[in-house]
This record gives C-alpha cells, structure tokens and sequence, in this order.
C-alpha cells in the first residue's frame, strides 16, 4: 500500500492507518528531512521485522524519530547539558543525539556500542506530525537493502521492498522525490563531553558556533 503523504489531511488520514499496522508489527516507508526511512513502533516485534526486511543483524541498532524532546523524555532519555542546548538550538532538525536512559521503557536492542539511544526530533512536518498523532516514537534506518544506496522517493522504495509492499508488511507514504540531502550529523552525547560520531548536515564548526564549548 502507498499513501499520498504530502498536506496535514494526507498526514491525518494516513495516521489512522498507520496507527493499527505498526501496533500490530507492520513496517513504514517514510520521507524524512534527509532520506527516505524505514521504521516500526519500539517493539522487539517490529524491530526483528525491520532486521530482516534491511537485511542486517537483528542486533545492530536503529535509531528513533520523536515528535518532541518531552516524547524522548517519557520514555527515560537522558539530556546532557550539551544535549540539552544542541537540541534547543538543532531540534527539530537533522541532527541525531545518543543519550543515555530508556532502561526498562525501550528495548535494550536500540542501544549502541557506547551505551545511548540514538534520537532525533524530525523536522519533516507531515512525519512530526505523525508521530505526535501517534503519540510513540518510530524507528528509523535509510530506506535501502543494506550497503546500497537509499531510496530517493516512494516509488523506488516500493520498487526495493515490493514483496513486503504486496504481502502488507509494508506501508509507504508518498512524500515526493528528495534531494541530494546528507545524513544528519551524529553526537553521542552519553557522556559529559560529547563526541561528534558522523559530521552529516550540520558540520561540526556549525555546531561549535552553536553552542560553544557544549559542542563536540
């Protein structure tokens, strides 16, 4: 199924739809303000389907999208000092912080290496919107087999998955073609001094100028 995803009623009747499906372990296709996402509610469920639809350990993992910093701060994350004045500044926007928190409210399988979950408050409004309307974070990774490139708009992405598509495992929303846009910028901030893990859309001196000191 591909739903038009492009105006607030496109976004609202797509949420009554999308609402049910990734309740009941279903995968979304999705524009972010980067690329095109792949994602599942927080669930070992949706998060094992992910996996296996990525074609990538089912233990390595992804990140989430929130509607808002309160949205990562219900589910037990963490903000730094740092964290809290790159997302004052950054948030919404493409910039993804690792915070630490989230013990026994998200699955222990989206935290990484240094121990923090990586999160993002989008700034795609049809996709903030969503998931305000959902009221749960979604999770993300670029919407590609793994190692290829990603997909560029829906129809692409219908085309990679078009299995998933047509046995209903998969719903994409239509948000248009994106452009050539970087992945967003990486801060693990699980520590006190945060470390810069990817430079993407917002390079680090635009960081720096940001916030100073707070900055990677």
């Amino acid at each position: 199924m591909i739903l038009p995803f492009h105006d607030d009623d496109e976004v609202d009747a797509a949420a009554a739809v999308v609402g049910p499906h990734l309740a009941g372990g279903g995968l979304l296709g999705y524009p972010t303000e980067t690329v095109y996402g792949l994602g599942s509610f927080a669930t070992d469920d949706g998060l094992d389907a992910l996996a296996r639809l990525k074609g990538r350990p089912e233990r390595k993992p992804f990140l989430l999208l929130i509607g808002s910093r309160l949205m990562a701060e219900r589910a037990g994350l963490v903000f730094t000092a740092s964290a809290r004045a790159l997302a004052d500044h950054f948030w919404p926007g493409p910039l993804t912080l690792v915070l630490k928190g989230g013990e026994g409210r998200l699955p222990e399988r989206l935290r990484g290496a240094e121990g923090g979950v990586a999160v993002r408050h989008t700034s795609h409004q049809g996709m903030a919107r969503l998931i305000a309307r959902l009221d749960q974070p979604i999770t993300s990774t670029s919407a590609n087999r793994s190692g290829g490139p990603p997909a560029p708009g829906a129809a692409k992405l219908a085309e990679l998955f078009a299995p998933a598509v047509l046995g209903g495992q998969l719903i994409v929303l239509d948000g248009g073609v994106l452009g050539n846009v970087p992945p967003s910028t990486l801060v693990d901030c699980t520590t006190s001094v945060p470390t810069l893990i990817r430079e993407g859309a917002i390079p680090r001196d635009e960081l720096r100028r940001a916030v100073g000191r707070l900055a990677p």
